[in-house]
C-alpha cells in the first residue's frame, strides 16, 4: 500500500491550505483513516482521524478549524484546514491501518493480533505570522 501525501505549502496565518493523501488501492479497505503531524523537536500528534463508519475526531486544537472528509471514489482522504496559525507548522503524514488476515485452510480467515499500518511521506506545512 502506498499512501500519496500532498497539498502542503507556505501560508500567511489565517490562511487555509488542503491537503490530500491518495491510497493506492480501495480506501474502503481501512478502517482507520488519520492524519498527523510533526513539528521540529516535537513528537508526531495525531491531528485527526475517519473510522471506514465515517466517524470524524479532532484533537482539540484544530476542533472548528479543521475538517476531515473522504472520496471513496478516488481512494483520496482531504484535511481542510483553515484560521491556520503559526503553531500549525508541521510535517503532516496521513495514516492507513487495516485488518491483517490470515487464512487458515481449516478454520478460514483469522485476524491476527496487529493490525496493518501504512504512513505517507509527509508534507511540510509552514504557517508565518
Amino acid at each position: 500500500v502506498q499512501l500519496q501525501a500532498s497539498g502542503g505549502g507556505l501560508v500567511q496565518s489565517g490562511g487555509s491550505l488542503r491537503l490530500s493523501c491518495a491510497a493506492s488501492e480501495n480506501i474502503l479497505s481501512f478502517f482507520y483513516l488519520g492524519w498527523y503531524r510533526q513539528a521540529p523537536g516535537k513528537q508526531r500528534e495525531l491531528v485527526a482521524f475517519i473510522t471506514s463508519g465515517g466517524n470524524t475526531n479532532y484533537t482539540d486544537s484544530v476542533k472548528g478549524r479543521f475538517t476531515m472528509s473522504r472520496d471513496n471514489a478516488k481512494n483520496t482522504v482531504y484535511l481542510q484546514m483553515n484560521m491556520l496559525k503559526p503553531e500549525d507548522t508541521a510535517v503532516y503524514y496521513c495514516n492507513a491501518r487495516k485488518a491483517n488476515l490470515k487464512l487458515d485452510p481449516y478454520t478460514g480467515w483469522a485476524r491476527l493480533p496487529v493490525d496493518l499500518n501504512f504512513w505517507g511521506q509527509g508534507t511540510l506545512v509552514t504557517v508565518s505570522s
